[in-house]
């Protein structure tokens, strides 16, 4: 059977919520250890889930399509790259 990216990904934020949540649920009789679940769990889903899912998502795509360029910013104000009859 052949691993998904996109399964570890879910699996990595639900974990990570999970943890948050339970962190916020033992808050008032184990400070010190609710914090470090709340931690863990907010460390999983930005240093780990967020880059995993971008580097999954931008698989194939060119950076430069995304870029502002003076040819990109042409094309979303719709002006192509035509010369007028006057240039």
């Amino acid at each position: 059977m052949k691993f998904k990216l996109k399964y570890f990904i879910v699996l990595i934020v639900l974990t990570s919520f999970g943890s948050i949540i339970y962190g916020f649920t033992i808050k008032e009789e184990q400070q010190l250890i609710a914090n470090k679940f709340i931690g863990a769990g907010t460390v999983g889903l930005f240093l780990v889930a967020m880059p995993l899912f971008l580097f999954k998502e931008s698989k194939g795509k060119k950076m430069k399509d995304y870029m502002l360029t003076k040819e990109n910013i042409k094309k979303m104000q719709g002006q192509d790259n035509k010369k007028t009859e006057n240039q």
